[in-house]
């Protein structure tokens, strides 16, 4: 009985491990102060080469300075 379960629930358990990994990764990329740092050099370049307007650089830019701060808090917290 328990072998014919795991038979056919093995699809169901592969798509929910892979769910679970692909998580994990995006809240590794998330809580990565190395890569929010190059995104804001990418930032940087955008606007020097009139890309977008200083308007939105200052969004984004507050917004990641945001995420980094939030990033540096909880390890602080650990």
């Amino acid at each position: 009985m328990f072998l014919l379960d795991d038979i056919l629930l093995a699809p169901v358990k592969g798509i929910v491990w892979l769910g679970d990994k692909i998580a994990e990764t995006i809240k590794a990329e998330e809580h990565d102060e190395n890569r929010l740092k190059e995104t804001l050099l990418e930032l940087q370049m955008r606007l020097d080469l009139d890309q977008i307007s200083e308007d939105e650089y200052r969004n984004q830019e507050a917004a990641l300075l945001e995420r980094l701060e939030a990033i540096r808090r909880e390890e602080e917290e650990e």
